[in-house]
């Protein structure tokens, strides 16, 4: 039995059960080791930021790690922008990352590189195996390290020697795993006594707190406190839909945000850090705590952010009914007719969604546009861009959909991100997933005409035009998803991708609906 046998055999044990992988040459036996054992499916992406993008996806969804296995340090380059997501994410992930033998390393070959080095911006612990006879135990420690109690990414440096070996090193049976802090009751006293005082309270939720248990509890706080719920403009994972408390995305430009914010005297932060803008401005605050609030942090990403909130809760009402909530929206009067915009595909989406779905949201001004309109419709799980590298879309559907694999998931992209990683288009068609694919084709990176006017860096003149313009030529994301085995359609009215929305689903696998805008 190779040495790389018992490192998957060990990760099968602590429920790893998912690979995401481009291998090399380096990487030969932990294929082979792959094939020879059960209980982990091997998902073959062509890109490695598919494959990192699709770990991300599987760890938000199932609340553990997948693996991913890639080749050497710009094999892990390639893959690092959706680490960078799944990093902002708290997303558990254990990158498996493999490297010359040992003794070829010195010999300064064409691929030699410091593949350590080049995953640990990304990453929140790394691992190199130094001999053989500690490969289980490093898995072991990877898995342990994803978990946290700070989720996040964990890359193993995996040298082909140490993978080839025949030193048999024991498989390790399954070890606990690290739970969340606890958030103490002191913290608790303060928050509760801190939301009593306050005349414009604002408790502002990231990470956990926006799954629905968080968002419940937070919704008792606010009925009995008059608390405004915000939560970051980009959270891992959002319960949405109806009989769902629902709290207000902060602004994605930091002067909304502070006018969203206004007069508030107490920010309680559940689960994320105090807000700041996304990018630095001319003459713009960074910070957009309003001045003068007080801050109270209840929980940060490394806390039980959810425990917390239920305890405010119970200082603050214990006993008291749940708030009410709104029944499920039902779609306004559809104009067929109507050039398309990301509104009409958020009235389709409330009209035809399955219950349950999952959203993964690549799209960003266009999928600002949807959220509103499906807010109270059909259940939902809506992932966000978290680390802002576009990009993720479609390798994170792939992620969701193998994670829950009873879900119609939905992959919301703008053009020029989806051309960033549309070979998950291939991944998605070889598994027979269950992923609608919606590109808004504004033939713009549309958000940087925006930006270019926002940093005062003057009107744009024909060179920076073209930089920002992705209309010569055109992209046919028909044609290029046929090309990845995946079937199209194209929309230009709401009536038109109202019936591809309706087709799409009934036809069940993988689609493409280019919604043109």
């Amino acid at each position: 039995m190779f040495a790389a046998e018992s490192l998957v055999r060990t990760l099968i044990n602590q429920g790893v059960e998912v690979c995401f992988t481009n291998p090399g040459t380096s990487e030969m036996h932990m294929v082979a080791a792959l094939d020879r054992t059960n209980g982990m499916r091997s998902v073959l992406c062509l890109f490695e930021g598919v494959a990192t993008g699709a770990a991300d996806g599987y760890a938000r969804m199932a609340d553990k790690p997948a693996c991913t296995l890639l080749h050497l340090g710009p094999g892990a380059g390639n893959g690092l922008a959706n680490l960078h997501n799944a990093r902002r994410a708290y997303a558990p992930v254990v990158n498996i990352v493999g490297d010359h033998a040992r003794d070829h390393i010195k010999l300064d070959a064409p691929l030699t590189s410091d593949a350590a080095g080049v995953c640990r911006p990304m990453s929140r612990w790394v691992g190199c195996v130094a001999d053989a006879s500690e490969v289980s135990t490093m898995a072991v420690e990877a898995v342990q390290q994803s978990y946290g109690p700070e989720r996040g990414v964990a890359s193993l440096i995996l040298p082909a020697d140490c993978a080839w070996s025949d030193a048999e090193p024991s498989v390790i049976e399954a070890q606990p795993v690290p739970a969340p802090n606890a958030v103490d009751a002191t913290t608790v006293e303060t928050v509760a006594a801190a939301l009593r005082a306050a005349t414009d309270p604002v408790l502002f939720l990231g990470n956990d707190a926006c799954r629905e248990d968080g968002l419940a509890a937070a919704g008792r706080i606010a009925e009995a406190t008059g608390a405004r719920l915000f939560m970051d403009t980009f959270v891992p994972r959002i319960a949405r839909g109806h009989g769902r408390v629902s709290a207000k995305r902060l602004g994605y430009f930091g002067e909304q945000a502070l006018e969203e914010l206004g007069a508030t005297d107490l920010l309680v932060i559940a689960g994320s850090k105090p807000p700041v803008a996304f990018f630095a401005y001319p003459d713009q605050p960074g910070e957009l705590t309003p001045p003068g609030a007080r801050t109270e942090i209840l929980a940060g990403p490394a806390d039980d952010v959810i425990a917390g909130l239920q305890a405010v809760a119970e200082a603050l009402c214990s006993g008291q009914t749940e708030p009410d909530l709104p029944a499920q929206s039902q779609a306004p009067k559809l104009f067929p007719d109507e050039p398309l915009n990301p509104g009409y595909v958020g009235i389709s989406l409330l009209r035809h969604m399955p219950e349950d779905s999952i959203i993964c949201d690549d799209a960003t001004t266009s999928g600002m546009g949807v959220f509103p309109w499906i807010e109270h419709g059909p259940r939902h799980d809506w992932l966000c861009l978290t680390g802002g590298a576009i990009g993720s879309g479609m390798p994170q559907a792939i992620g969701a959909a193998m994670a829950c694999p009873d879900k119609q998931v939905f992959a919301l992209c703008g053009d020029g991100a989806a051309a960033y990683t549309l070979q998950a288009l291939w991944t998605q068609a070889r598994e027979k997933l269950d992923v609608i694919n919606i590109v808004f084709a504004n033939h713009s990176y549309l958000v940087l005409n925006v930006e270019l006017a926002r940093v005062g860096a003057g009107d744009p003149g024909p060179a920076a035009q073209q930089m920002l313009s992705l209309d010569n030529p055109k992209m046919d994301w028909v044609k290029l998803a046929e090309g990845f085995g995946v079937p199209g359609q194209t929309a230009r009215t709401a009536g038109e991708f109202d019936s591809a929305l309706a087709r799409a689903l009934a036809a069940g696998g993988p689609q493409m609906i280019v919604a043109e805008i």
